[in-house]
């Protein structure tokens, strides 16, 4: 079972730092300038992180030629997805989800900018039960076995 309490503290700069940027740059621009803001926030803050990694899923143990691009994966295993639309969607989720289960990554962070107030949703992967996890533990989805 996962510690959900030490994992919320260990995001708790990335969070700090999304807010951060939704302060500086306000709501209303492209998904684009939020996440250049984004990464000279995770700069300053001294935070290690890779921009657009490119992930290829895994058939039967041999890579495919599908390719997916994560926004951001900060400490080498906290996913960082961001938007700027009217609303986060179930599909947006999923997006968030596929990432975490592809890259074995425990934590995952899906940010909205768009509106008045920066949206941040927070989500923990249990690879052993292969749910993923609300902040509050409540299971979203789960993988078959």
């Amino acid at each position: 079972m996962i510690d959900l309490q030490n994992l919320k503290d260990y995001i708790f700069d990335i969070v700090g730092a999304l807010y951060e940027v939704h302060t500086e740059l306000g709501p209303g621009l492209n998904e684009y300038c939020y996440q250049e803001g984004l990464r000279l926030q995770l700069e300053e803050q001294g935070i290690p992180y890779q921009k657009e990694l490119t992930i290829h899923p895994t058939y039967h143990g041999k890579e495919m030629e599908a390719v997916y691009r994560v926004d951001f994966l900060c400490k080498g295993d906290i996913i960082v997805e961001c938007k700027s639309v009217d609303e986060l969607n179930g599909d947006m989720r999923a997006q968030l989800y596929n990432y975490m289960r592809l890259l074995k990554c425990t934590c995952g962070i899906i940010v909205n900018f768009a509106g008045k107030k920066a949206e941040v949703e927070r989500y923990f992967y249990d690879d052993q039960t292969r749910n993923i996890l609300t902040v509050d533990g409540r299971s979203v989805h789960k993988y078959r076995q």
